[in-house]
């Protein structure tokens, strides 16, 4: 029965190639209709299921027990994580947090491929969170949904890894689009974020989904923008100047939301407690805060708090300038707390509308102090709580093209897109400075993953200096005669030498090039010139911790062929030396652990073998550090999962009881893999001088 289903889903599959011929781009347009036909639909469903659990928690639900009053409060979001909790850890871990950085992940290692599980596990486990009170977006969540189901269909109809990459970009389009009701500021957040370049041929199929899905959406939910207000406009040009100022505030408030929201997170991960559980524990503090601020600000949004949920009629309210000061700047701190308590447990659900929220607050705030200290200038804080929406998200999410149009189609105010402009430039760029990552892409860097424009990983940043360096190079002393230098580099055939003083530190760096200034080919040589005469003294240097991707950028613009590692006490002292060779090494590595991120082992030559073993608690090798325990050269360690955990193997990485270690031997001895990793006795420690690197140092530069 499930081959017949299996060849009749694949008979479908092939007439609809033929009636659409693939080597056509009208194949990829139709098929991005699809997905925002799809994602457009989803949306829909979405966000009605958000309504009917937040009707079934905070309306009927209390009903049943009305003595417990506020209570409810508390009781609401604890049974939200309850639910949205074991979902996302036991069916689809990629469904925790905010989801956008998984759809970036999934560009940038995995090709555009996601798992179509994750559909049913974000849906499930967002509208659990936010329709109990969390405090998330809903547009995350159907990002994530629009860039799987892109995924799927492409997978399904065996598309190139380029096509699959685009109609992931479709679905996030149409999941912006469906959301806001803004087709264009999808369109833009797809090129800006999810595939972080823009490519004409890419431009047409994301169009074409965002529009399709916003279509059916406001088929749905109306056409009417986000938000109900009137038109404001600029009305003194002296105002520019606040709304640049409001920028620096945006910024500010953009880089707490994004510090917080990862201390948090970082909290939550490393605190030893069932990982199913912590979104309930999360929910409780949500609870806690909700129960406590309303007794001091009454101002609640259909009877629930406004830190709760997406918040959107807060949102409005600001815009229409009917909040108070006080309770302007508290909700700004307490969206911050309640969204971080929400997501960086484990929650499911977005980040964009928390951070239209604080955008709102923040520049409603600001708004109310310009309209004390200059009065009559403004008749409103509602424009200011608009160009503040926009600002707060730009400098959280570095996307200035997206914050700027998403307002502007949320609101249809186009008169005060100069401010909105200025001010988002201002807090993108002091946000950069402060803070470096985004709060998508710190994500990815604290899983070790580093984009360049969304597509590249930064393979060099997985490797440090001290794994690669040759630790005993040939040095000369700064007294050698030239004599003496010249019969050194015909032997060993280098290009270059570590120069010691006569208490042997490093004194600087003698080059080829260097002793052929003053002896040129087939010349005579100076017999009373010493190495100080021809050396150069300020050499640049190298610590061992730093990454390769930290150290090319000097050795690049300089053409240096070799760099001395140092230590960080003591800048003269000598630790190793890194040579291009070597950085060809680190790029093997690189590659290597980039292609295990994605599955499979590239570039590795034939007889390459690889073993994973679990170190017991008894095992030597517990308590030593990758760099202390000196591996063979042949051995390449790739891979150490702990707890559950993927962790990217350094030199400083220390070993601990029940890692799995995964390692590769380049000879294809298993036996000596399995003799090294599982002895019994501690690792003995190899002169340095034995080793392969300090081998090859006699024969090759």
């Amino acid at each position: 029965m499930r081959d017949s289903q299996i060849f009749s889903i694949s008979n479908m599959r092939d007439r609809f190639l033929n009636i659409v011929p693939p080597s056509s781009v009208s194949l990829l347009f139709v098929i991005a209709i699809l997905v925002g036909l799809g994602t457009g639909f989803g949306a829909v469903f979405f966000i009605k299921l958000i309504a009917w659990v937040e009707n079934i928690f905070f309306v009927r639900l209390p009903s049943l027990a009305p003595q417990l009053g506020r209570g409810w409060y508390i009781l609401i979001p604890v049974l939200g994580g309850l639910i949205a909790g074991p979902i996302i850890t036991f069916f689809s871990p990629e469904a925790k947090g905010h989801g956008v950085p998984e759809v970036m992940e999934a560009i940038a290692l995995h090709g555009g491929r996601i798992r179509p599980r994750v559909v049913v596990a974000k849906v499930a486990a967002s509208a659990s969170c936010i329709g109990t009170g969390g405090s998330a977006g809903r547009e995350g969540p159907i990002v994530q949904v629009g860039a799987a189901l892109g995924s799927t269909i492409a997978q399904w109809l065996h598309f190139s890894e380029s096509r699959i990459r685009n109609l992931v970009a479709c679905g996030s389009a149409a999941g912006i689009a469906a959301t806001f009701n803004a087709p264009m500021a999808g369109v833009v957040f797809a090129i800006e974020i999810i595939l972080g370049e823009l490519a004409m041929a890419d431009l047409g199929s994301i169009v074409l989904a965002a529009i399709t899905a916003s279509t059916v959406a406001r088929a749905f939910l109306g056409d009417a923008p986000a938000f109900a207000i009137p038109l404001y406009a600029v009305q003194n040009h002296l105002e520019l100047f606040l709304y640049l100022t409001l920028g620096v505030v945006a910024a500010a408030v953009g880089v707490l939301f994004i510090r917080s929201l990862y201390w948090f997170e970082n909290l939550f991960d490393n605190w030893h407690f069932p990982d199913a559980l912590k979104p309930m524990v999360g929910g409780l503090l949500l609870g806690l805060m909700g129960f406590i601020y309303p007794l001091f600000f009454s101002q609640e949004a259909g009877g629930i708090p406004n830190i709760f949920g997406t918040g959107f009629e807060a949102i409005e309210a600001s815009l229409l300038g009917q909040v108070s000061i006080g309770l302007l700047i508290v909700m700004i701190f307490l969206k911050v707390l309640a969204t971080s308590f929400t997501l960086g447990s484990g929650n499911s659900g977005g980040v964009f509308a928390p951070a239209l929220f604080m955008g709102a607050m923040t520049g409603g705030g600001f708004g109310w102090l310009v309209m004390q200290f200059f009065p009559g200038l403004i008749d409103s804080s509602g424009p200011y709580a608009i160009v503040g929406m926009a600002a707060v998200f730009a400098a959280a999410a570095r996307a200035p093209l997206t914050a700027i149009l998403i307002v502007f189609e949320m609101t249809d105010d186009y008169r005060i897109l100069l401010p909105l402009m200025g001010a988002v430039i201002v807090s993108t760029v002091i946000a950069q400075h402060w803070q470096k990552e985004s709060i998508y892409t710190l994500k990815l860097v604290r899983r070790g993953i580093h984009l360049f424009r969304g597509r590249d990983i930064d393979v060099m940043a997985a490797v440090t200096v001290e794994e690669i360096m040759d630790k005993n190079p040939v040095t000369v002393p700064v007294d050698m005669p030239l004599p003496e230098l010249v019969q050194l580099f015909a032997e060993t055939n280098s290009h270059g030498f570590p120069v010691l003083d006569n208490d042997g530190k490093l004194w600087g760096v003698v080059s080829l090039r260097d002793l052929r200034r003053v002896c040129p080919l087939d010349g005579p040589v100076p017999h009373k010139l010493q190495v100080r005469d021809v050396a150069s003294h300020n050499v640049i240097t190298a610590y061992p911790d730093e990454h390769l991707s930290d150290i090319l950028p000097r050795m690049s613009p300089r053409d240096l062929s070799r760099l001395p590692v140092v230590s960080h006490d003591d800048n003269r002292q000598l630790l190793g030396l890194v040579r291009r060779r070597n950085i060809i090494r680190a790029y093997e590595i690189g590659v290597v652990r980039r292609g295990f991120s994605l599955g499979n082992f590239p570039g590795t030559p034939p007889g390459t073998a690889s073993g994973e073993f679990t170190l017991a608690a008894d095992s030597p090798l517990v308590g030593h550090t990758l760099a202390e325990l000196n591996i063979p050269e042949p051995f390449l360690v790739i891979h150490l999962r702990r707890h559950g955990k993927m962790i990217m193997p350094h030199g400083d990485t220390k070993l601990q009881p029940g890692d799995i270690v995964t390692v590769l031997t380049r000879d294809g001895n298993l036996r000596e893999l399995e003799r090294f990793w599982l002895q019994k006795s501690p690792p003995p420690k190899r002169d340095a001088s034995d080793s392969p690197e300090a081998d090859a140092d006699k024969t090759a530069s």
